[in-house]
């Protein structure tokens, strides 16, 4: 998970940077308004941890940027903490607010509350778009354009994790050890190359161009832009 982390106490932010790297994160730490705006216009992320009062601006700004383009998870860590603070954040989208100090296991078991329920809010949606697809996953159905793709299980089912995934690049082994499999049918590395040029066959514009499952050449594949 990439996370975005706006905090200019250099102090707090190095001892949260190293607590979040631990714990697996892959977090990018900005000191000011500038610099998170600056990174927001070249990279996605997960997840956006954000300081509200900033030499340069304020950690509202960055909120309304990031909502605006993007639905992920926003938690402003502060050290406002007045009803009125709160309730503004809150309603300006952000998905939860701690105060400092704080105690680092609180803010991780924050995290992993709130991402918990972003991933079951997105696992109830019967309809998702992944570039010029529209997945419905109440029918089991692809369409491009309004015509329907047909896949094999298989196929739908790597389709899935990309589309669940889109942004982020998946190691060839996280894709063979996901659930895409469940049905128990043994696949192996060969076999995925096989199934990802099939996939691409049916989906991409150009296959030679692929936009939608593009790989990452030494890493593995990633799906989106």
């Amino acid at each position: 998970m990439k996370i975005l982390f706006v905090e200019d106490d250099t102090i707090i932010a190095s001892g949260l940077c190293y607590s979040l790297n631990q714990e697996g994160y892959d977090v990018t730490h900005c000191l000011n308004a500038a610099q998170a705006k600056e990174e927001l216009s070249k990279s996605s992320f997960d997840m956006a941890i954000l300081d509200i009062n900033l030499p340069d601006g304020s950690g509202y700004d960055i909120c309304q940027q990031i909502k605006e383009t993007a639905d992920i998870p926003v938690i402003f860590l502060t050290a406002i903490d007045d009803e009125v603070n709160v309730v503004m954040g809150l309603d300006m989208g952000a998905d939860d607010y701690i105060t400092k100090p704080f105690r680092i296991r609180e803010l991780l078991s924050r995290i992993k509350s709130v991402t918990r329920r972003y991933e079951k809010s997105e696992s109830s949606k019967t309809v998702l778009d992944f570039g010029s697809l529209k997945i419905d996953t109440a029918q089991a159905k692809v369409f491009k354009e309004h015509k329907e793709i047909p896949l094999t299980s298989l196929e739908y089912r790597l389709l899935l994790i990309f589309a669940h995934n889109q942004g982020r690049v998946l190691s060839r082994n996280q894709i063979l050890e996901s659930q895409w499999d469940f049905a128990g049918d043994f696949v192996n590395d060969n076999t995925l190359t096989v199934y990802i040029k099939r996939l691409r066959e049916k989906i991409e514009d150009d296959v030679h161009n692929p936009q939608m499952i593009q790989t990452i050449r030494g890493l593995g594949y990633k799906g989106g832009n």
